[in-house]
């Protein structure tokens, strides 16, 4: 047996870092998703909503200011994806990070809104921003966990390959 081969049959992910690229991209690609779907006014909460507590609401309606909010998505997400990844990262399938994606979701518009004033309660804000809203955190939390269910429950990725002639 090679040694390369002999690496990849034993070479086993580590959570932490897993889990740290993992949420860069979620962030990445799903504040992507957030700010399009502002940008196409599908939303009326601005791309940094979680920068509101921090910063002015009307440096966060600028350009730098949806930057910044982009990259609070994308820490945020790294700080999601190391608790799904520490505690979920065993569950199979798509529903645990379905049901991920809508408790941030919750935690985020409904309990934690109240004392941070992330945005304009859920009631106050329209029905098409709701639905959108609800539908990235589902999307975002079914790409942690479904990523996370298939590099840590798929175990043909872990049997001994097949060496042929």
């Amino acid at each position: 047996m090679h040694e390369h081969q002999f690496r990849q049959q034993n070479q086993v992910t580590s959570p932490f870092l897993f889990a740290l690229e993992l949420g860069y991209y979620a962030g990445l690609i799903w504040g992507a998703v957030l700010w399009l779907f502002y940008w196409l006014s599908f939303t009326k909460v601005l791309p940094g909503f979680l920068l509101e507590p921090f910063f002015k609401h009307e440096f966060l309606k600028s350009t730098a200011g949806q930057i910044a909010g982009w990259l609070s998505f994308i820490a945020f997400s790294v700080i999601a994806s190391l608790i799904y990844v520490l505690l979920l990262r065993k569950l199979k399938g798509p529903w645990p990070g379905i049901a991920y994606g809508i408790l941030w979701w919750a935690v985020l518009f409904i309990a934690l809104n109240p004392w941070l004033r992330l945005t304009d309660p859920v009631k106050k804000l329209p029905w098409d921003t709701n639905i959108s809203e609800v539908c990235i955190f589902i999307l975002w939390g079914l790409f942690i966990g479904y990523t996370a269910a298939q590099e840590f429950t798929d175990e043909k990725l872990r049997e001994p390959k097949k060496v042929t002639g």
